[in-house]
């Protein structure tokens, strides 16, 4: 006989009964995951915890550098005539500069052309690049007499073929583009009869950064585009290629563009226009006083994570996840430690971080004197930086100190790490013996469920006889009477 559902047969609450049977034999599976959750929070808290150590990391790793306690800002005193930004080998000092000429690219104009799109010649330009030497330039024509060019041989010769397929002004102009060669070509329409003008600019500026252009083909190319410095000069110049130069503290500096590095060391300058202007570099205590403030707040914040997550609510009696850890405190306080311990040095040295206004509160944290800190960053850099970081001693300061202490308590086999991985493990064999648990009560109900089955269908059998036989006996009797 054919059970379609487990009860059903036998008119007996059999499904119930193997649904109670389940929820008592997984009973054991409830408490390994009830120890899993409390694990698996555990390990989110001490998640957070890294993640609050890794951010004291990297602020201590700001200051465990020599070098930044030396950075400098620069200030201008005429910022209309250059900007100036300092970099990591600038020094303090005083610099009076006298822009006298700004650098600007080269750019030449075509004569004027009826159409864009009529074609003009055909042949080969020859570009290159170079200074033009000595000579006589009319600012009336933009020609030159008598000079010469000489070529960088640094930038070789570009050649652009212009043929049938690009010989209009659109189609040279274009041609000249595509080939990168280190001109913009342009038309403009001065509005005139013959209105379209080729204008050819240099992407770079200086001096050295003229152009000669050379054509051999038709006498109508040459005629458009031909420039030769030092001979026919089809094309006219508008625009002189030229080198910046400025004068700083008495000394005469050339540069073919105007962002002038390394003029003053470790200094870039930003020409804007010619004009005499002050720069003067100083001490960044700004950068500097930012960078401990970031040092403090991120172990403030490491002590409020710690805070919340050792908590006790003594109302609703609840815990936090590592409440009473014993790793969780003993780290602290070895981080707490570095901090507190005077660093070495000499009888005039700064040993503590209260000499420049940092101080440890009650509850744990560290306040900061910001009007103590500022002094001791403007009367004694020094000493400040010598004690968060060192340049001889691979162990003295504190930002030094507190960055190998988080690396060794969050490196493979620190105490965080073992943490972590301990309870890693714990999870895995919580899972390990979930598995092996599942998969006993899976078989226990699977045997459950044979056994009720059997019994559904030899009660059915029963039952359908039973009525059978009462059937038969209720027969037998009518027949009687």
């Amino acid at each position: 006989m054919a059970i379609s559902s487990i009860g059903v047969g036998s008119n007996l609450e059999l499904g119930t009964l193997l649904t109670n049977l389940e929820t008592a034999e997984s009973q054991p599976l409830k408490l390994i995951q009830s120890k899993a959750t409390s694990y698996t929070t555990k390990l989110s808290a001490f998640s957070q915890v890294q993640g609050a150590l890794t951010a004291l990391k990297t602020a201590s790793d700001k200051l465990n550098s020599p070098s930044f306690f030396q950075t400098v800002k620069a200030a201008v005193s005429d910022p209309k005539i250059l900007s100036a930004a300092a970099g990591e080998t600038a020094a303090a000092g005083s610099y009076s500069i006298d822009v006298t000429q700004l650098a600007q690219p080269q750019s030449l104009v075509s004569a004027g052309q009826a159409a864009t799109t009529t074609a003009i010649g055909s042949g080969k330009i020859t570009l290159q690049f170079g200074t033009i030497a000595g000579g006589t330039l009319d600012p009336a024509t933009g020609q030159y007499t008598g000079a010469g060019f000489n070529g960088d041989v640094t930038r070789p010769a570009a050649e652009i073929t212009i043929d049938a397929s690009n010989n209009t002004l659109e189609g040279i102009r274009n041609a000249i583009n595509k080939a990168d060669v280190g001109v913009t070509a342009s038309i403009v329409n001065d509005g005139s009869g013959t209105p379209f003008r080729l204008v050819l600019a240099s992407k770079r500026s200086g001096e050295a950064s003229s152009m000669q252009i050379s054509v051999a083909g038709d006498a109508a190319l040459q005629n458009l585009v031909g420039y030769n410095p030092a001979g026919a000069q089809s094309m006219r110049q508008t625009a002189v290629a030229q080198d910046a130069k400025l004068n700083v503290n008495g000394i005469d500096i050339t540069s073919s563009g105007n962002t002038v590095s390394e003029a003053i060391q470790g200094v870039t300058l930003t020409l804007a226009t010619t004009g005499k202007t002050d720069l003067r570099t100083t001490a960044d205590t700004t950068t500097v006083s930012t960078a401990i403030t970031a040092f403090v707040n991120a172990y403030n914040s490491l002590q409020s994570t710690s805070n919340k997550l050792t908590a006790y609510d003594a109302e609703t009696k609840t815990a936090a996840a590592l409440t009473g850890d014993q790793t969780l405190r003993t780290m602290l306080s070895r981080v707490r430690q570095t901090l507190t311990t005077p660093q070495p040095g000499g009888p005039n040295d700064m040993k503590v971080l209260s000499e420049i206004g940092i101080s440890l509160q009650k509850d744990g944290t560290l306040a900061i004197d910001d009007a103590k800190l500022g002094k001791a960053l403007s009367d004694n850099l020094p000493a400040v930086a010598a004690l968060f970081t060192s340049e001889t001693s691979s162990t003295s300061g504190f930002a030094k100190q507190m960055s190998a202490l988080v690396t060794d308590l969050t490196s493979t086999g620190g105490a965080l790490k073992a943490a972590t991985d301990g309870i890693g493990s714990t999870l895995d064999d919580l899972t390990d013996q979930y598995n092996a648990v599942q998969k006993r009560v899976d078989a226990t109900v699977a045997r459950y469920r044979a056994q009720f089955t059997q019994l559904d269908v030899l009660v059915a059998t029963m039952n359908n006889t039973m009525s059978y036989l009462t059937q038969q006996f209720a027969a037998m009797s009518n027949s009687t009477k």
